[in-house]
């Protein structure tokens, strides 16, 4: 397909999701199946275009002085598709399955900034409504840390060192230009493609059919490592979902003590069993999905328990930027209930002297540091342990600085760390 074929289809998939409120990979899916004559080639650069529309929506309409899915995929074309604004303009030439002409006004458009007075919403890429939280957080650098959750995003992958270690995987990817990550230790990270280019289907690859890796960013890796999983220990993963945290902490701990898995939702948990076999994980014991009678009967018996908490998922925007524009108010009103709830499920499974990680895949204060606040309140025989400590402990070396400038816990943001957005507090017992 030409570059003015794709930008039309663009359109086409913006209509859909726009129009008829349907999540991005499935307009983009069923683009595909209704287009079979698209190249894989042409599937990637049409989805790469949608998704950058998707990641800058309020910024790319203020460039372009209106908000149509027409005029945003003009603007986000010469960066999705690695072309020049004069090249955007002479492949738009009305034929057939290409975008009509180019206006004055859009061809103006293409050469616009963002007004430096725009709103921080606006700046930042965000919902209106979320401006205040993003203040709270970031102060000054708010805008800046919207800016960063509206960029591409790399794949990172854990090494499974039960089965290999990261210089065998650097090997075997290589040719996706594969690096260690700045932080983790058993991470490695590919670079996200540039223009049209394809994100390398890392689960294809003969290396993860063997168990030596899974894909789960340099956040999550970090705070399963902060969680202190260690040999012999008794861990539970609260919110185990399909177990990504679940098998780095059984790595960590070498295949002894004993890891439990536990998730409300059994689809959720599902895949977790040919994960567990895939990476040589026998220290694992899966509980039974929504049985919380089970889960309780258990008792204060854990070291450490962790809780990825259920959350409006803003720090993963870069990856799911259709999300951003979904969330509403009332969807963090009950994600904070959620959270409440799970943090109390959670400090009563905790043994004398164990500790409880509170995690989060958010930026959002309402979700992060305010819920250890209110909980510290609730329970004041409970404290808040610095990460520092965690990270000299489990990681070593110098620990970066939180994004919110906290020394309690630990907020990562792309801006700062170049990772997902995610949050980890450590909450133990006063002696």
């Amino acid at each position: 397909m030409r570059p003015g074929a794709r930008m039309k289809a663009a359109v086409e998939v913006l209509d859909e999701i726009f129009g008829r409120h349907r999540p991005a990979a499935l307009a983009l899916a069923e683009w595909g199946k209704a287009h079979r004559f698209a190249g894989s080639g042409d599937r990637a650069a049409i989805g790469n275009l949608v998704y950058d529309v998707l990641r800058r929506r309020l910024s790319l309409a203020a460039r372009m002085g209106e908000d149509t899915t027409r005029a945003l995929v003009i603007a986000a074309a010469p960066k999705a598709l690695a072309m020049s604004p004069d090249e955007i303009a002479s492949a738009a030439d009305g034929s057939d399955y290409a975008l009509a002409p180019l206006s004055e006004a859009e061809r103006s458009g293409l050469g616009r900034d963002v007004p430096i007075d725009a709103p921080l919403h606006v700046r930042a890429d965000i919902p209106e409504w979320l401006a205040p939280s993003f203040a709270r957080a970031f102060g000054e650098r708010a805008a800046a840390e919207g800016d960063a959750l509206a960029r591409r995003a790399p794949v990172d992958l854990r090494v499974n060192t039960l089965k290999a270690d990261r210089e065998k995987v650097l090997k075997a990817l290589a040719r996706h230009d594969a690096a260690p990550t700045p932080m983790s230790p058993v991470g490695v990270r590919i670079p996200p493609p540039a223009g049209p280019g394809r994100t390398p289907n890392v689960e294809a690859e003969s290396g993860h059919g063997k168990g030596w890796y899974e894909v789960q960013d340099e956040s999550s890796q970090l705070a399963s490592l902060l969680a202190g999983p260690a040999p012999r220990l008794q861990v539970l993963d609260l919110c185990a979902g399909a177990g990504g945290k679940t098998l780095a902490l059984a790595a960590a701990m070498r295949n002894t003590g004993q890891v439990y898995a536990y998730d409300a939702e059994r689809l959720q948990l599902r895949p977790i069993f040919e994960r567990l076999k895939r990476a040589g994980v026998r220290n694992v014991q899966v509980l039974p999905a929504g049985d919380e009678a089970a889960l309780s009967s258990l008792g204060p018996r854990f070291d450490v328990v962790l809780v990825d908490a259920p959350c409006t998922g803003s720090g993963v925007w870069r990856r799911r930027p259709d999300s951003k524009w979904r969330v509403r108010p009332q969807n963090l009103a009950e994600r904070q209930r959620e959270q409440r709830a799970v943090l109390e499920l959670g400090a009563g499974l905790v043994k004398p002297g164990g500790r409880l990680v509170y995690a989060t895949c958010s930026v959002l204060p309402e979700e992060n540091g305010d819920q250890v606040a209110d909980f510290l309140l609730r329970h004041p025989d409970w404290a808040l342990q610095p990460y520092a400590e965690l990270w000299s402990a489990s990681i070593g070396g110098a620990p970066p600085a939180s994004a919110d400038g906290s020394s309690g816990a630990l907020q990562l943001t792309p801006a700062r760390h170049g990772t997902d957005g995610f949050f980890i507090a450590s909450l133990v017992q006063r002696s």
